[in-house]
């Protein structure tokens, strides 16, 4: 059985830096809604500008520069996927919904059956 080895590796200053993410981006909301006396302007600034800061200081941790590395080599391999031509596309969704439609119909006409079978003749409900 193959083992895989995770390394984590968390210094403190990476954790000190996660948890003033965190503060920052508790602070925004806490200060969206403690500014609502000094209007909208005011607000929106301070919920921007502290998430902006959040998201900086998320980013330069050590998570937050192994997810922006996992976002890139995401966006990577979608480049190379083969996306189907219009047609080809257009045919395949025309293949779901008939393919939907008779199931609903074969559906509906075993429901429709069971239910005749049971009521009207074992059951003897409907006269």
């Amino acid at each position: 059985m193959a083992t895989s080895e995770v390394q984590t590796v968390h210094s403190g200053a990476d954790k000190a830096k996660l948890a003033v993410a965190v503060a920052l981006l508790l602070g925004s909301f806490v200060a969206f809604y403690l500014l609502s006396a000094q209007g909208a302007l005011a607000q929106w600034g301070a919920l921007i500008l502290l998430l902006a800061g959040a998201v900086v200081v998320f980013a330069i941790s050590e998570s937050g520069k192994q997810l922006l590395a996992f976002g890139r080599d995401a966006w990577r391999e979608v480049k190379k996927v083969v996306w189907p031509a219009r047609k080809e596309a257009i045919q395949m969704t025309a293949y779901v919904f008939a393919f939907v439609f008779v199931m609903a119909l074969f559906l509906w006409l075993t429901d429709k059956t069971v239910e005749w079978v049971f009521y009207d003749l074992i059951l003897g409900w409907r006269k």
